[in-house]
């Protein structure tokens, strides 16, 4: 933008790999069935010989848990399930011990039904706090006052019998969205964002960072595509043209006045960005100023086929728009698991791995989603198990979440080592291969493997040098150079051979058949490599 003063966005997250904890499914120490902090604590040593740097821990906040933490009732506390805010300080103290980074999930863009602030709202239209949320009349034919639809099924309106007016909730009527654009709400984040940067916290993950603020004319988005019964809720919120309740300019000056917060802390700000068209343009407005979010979520590369052309439009997209300041991610507590994405059995395991060597080494923050490094897929639960919201209310349950979130496998003893009671949610049918444990003992496994990977990348990658494209976008093999390194992906159908720059390259790591010649590389199907410039 003319005239400013661009800030940097660098910071101790340059060059740092980042892991997500879903604290429900990590590690359990009360023997509850339910992941706890207490138990991330216990885990932490693991993590830092997997070689991660920076850990993102998913709500622990006091809750209902109608969406497993994500519907906050208290921002300044731990709910009991998870311990206590003296579990949470030993975790923050044994962490940065261990050279860890520890950010956690702010979720700003709705609070839990049973907040405070929501029950007193909701208790008269003359309240103080009516104002924190977005109530409307019906419309004039006493419908919900839009078209708006939730991201969990549904209208993005529920009627409150009492006032007979709406309140907006684009996910579970249970998460009321926060009106934003009152000052009040601004001032509470202040002091919630300061409460936890006084207890050590390393940054924020925010939840839903493209939607806080609304048009507050609120009218209809526009259809893109025609609705009808058999869609599941992220079709149908896919068919419309988020216009007003998404991506609204006034969320940017929101991450500037954060940004203010968290900088004398050197403290983080990771967005979640999540726009349904993935267009890296508007991606890129909440990183490019320096004065917004350091890093923002890009989710293409949880959704691209394993097709060349697919992946070159993504990534080079995105690089084009953000050249340094996007996160990726293998997979996440929302999507299924990349082995399961990528076609499943050891042919999508290879490609997870395959697909690593690539994002490992993009300019950017790459994340593991726990269980990624054990080449963990998604599992398949009876219908009579599944605990998502967005599966167990809907008549098509084809998004349900449970798959990806179920617990990690630590080792092969009754519960996987995860518990010694009943897990919240069945572990599925993991095997031992599948666990820590056998994985840590094992050369040549997967969890090894991505080890290596980390360990390479840590000692070879020079993050000064820019990204340089060695292939174009007609090659089956996305590859690129950063220095000394060259990452290259065989995401074609059949073999192709690589030819090299000058110099000597040693290859350093590879997943699939890959063969390295004098000046070329030789790689099968589904195959990866890692090459360094020898000294």
């Amino acid at each position: 933008m003319e005239g400013m003063i661009r800030k940097d966005n660098s910071g101790w997250w340059d060059g740092s790999v980042g892991y997500e904890i879903y604290v429900r499914s990590f590690a359990d120490s009360d023997g509850d069935g339910v992941g706890d902090l207490p138990g991330i604590t216990g885990k932490l040593e693991y993590l830092s010989w997997l070689g991660v740097d920076l850990v993102w821990i998913t709500p622990f906040y006091p809750s209902p848990m109608a969406d497993f933490g994500y519907d906050v009732s208290d921002y300044c506390g731990v709910d009991p399930l998870f311990g206590t805010l003296e579990d949470f300080d030993q975790l923050i103290t044994e962490a940065h011990r261990q050279d860890l980074r520890v950010i956690i999930d702010l979720v700003p863009n709705h609070s839990s039904s049973a907040h405070p602030w929501f029950q007193s709202s909701r208790s008269s239209v003359d309240d103080k706090y009516r104002g924190y949320y977005h109530w409307r009349d019906p419309s004039s034919d006493g419908k919900p006052p839009n078209n708006w639809v939730s991201h969990f099924g549904g209208s993005a309106w529920t009627l409150d019998e009492e006032s007979e007016q709406y309140y907006l909730h684009l996910f579970l009527p249970e998460q009321p969205d926060l009106n934003w654009n009152n000052p009040e709400v601004i001032n509470e984040f202040d002091e919630i964002i300061q409460f936890w940067l006084s207890r050590d916290v390393d940054g924020f993950r925010i939840d839903v960072a493209q939607g806080l603020v609304k048009n507050m004319l609120m009218p209809d988005n526009p259809i893109r595509f025609q609705i009808n019964e058999s869609m599941s809720p992220r079709q149908v919120f896919a068919s419309f043209d988020h216009r007003y309740d998404l991506d609204q300019a006034g969320n940017l000056e929101i991450f500037r006045r954060w940004r203010n917060l968290v900088d004398p802390h050197d403290a983080l700000l990771l967005g979640e960005v999540y726009l349904r068209d993935n267009d890296p343009n508007r991606v890129s407005r909440y990183v490019s100023s320096g004065d917004a979010l350091h890093r923002a979520f890009y989710f293409a590369p949880m959704h691209v086929p394993w097709d060349p052309q697919s992946m070159w439009d993504t990534f080079r997209d995105a690089l084009d728009a953000a050249p340094e300041d996007l996160s990726w991610a293998l997979s996440s507590h929302d999507d299924p698991r990349a082995p399961t994405r990528f076609g499943g059995g050891e042919e999508g395991k290879q490609r997870a791995l395959a697909y690593s060597v690539l994002l490992f080494f993009l300019p950017g923050l790459p994340v593991i989603f726990q269980g990624d490094e054990l080449g963990l897929p998604s599992i398949e639960l009876a219908l009579e198990e599944l605990a998502d919201p967005v599966a167990t209310r809907n008549a098509v349950e084809t998004d349900g979440r449970d798959g990806a979130r179920t617990p990690i496998p630590w080792n092969s003893s009754s519960g996987f080592g995860f518990t010694h009671g009943t897990p919240w949610i069945p572990i599925g049918n993991r095997s031992e291969k599948d666990t820590v444990e056998y994985q840590q003992k094992t050369h040549g496994s997967w969890l090894m493997r991505y080890r290596t990977l980390l360990q390479i990348r840590k000692d070879n990658l020079d993050l000064d040098s820019p990204l340089r494209w060695i292939t174009a976008r007609d090659s089956d093999v996305i590859s690129f150079s950063r220095g000394g390194l060259i990452s290259a992906l065989n995401v074609g159908g059949s073999g192709q051979i690589l030819s090299l720059p000058n110099g000597q390259w040693e290859l350093a790591f590879h997943v699939g058949e890959v063969a390295l010649n004098d000046r070329s590389v030789a790689f099968g199907e589904n195959s990866a490599a890692i090459l360094i410039l020898a000294s």
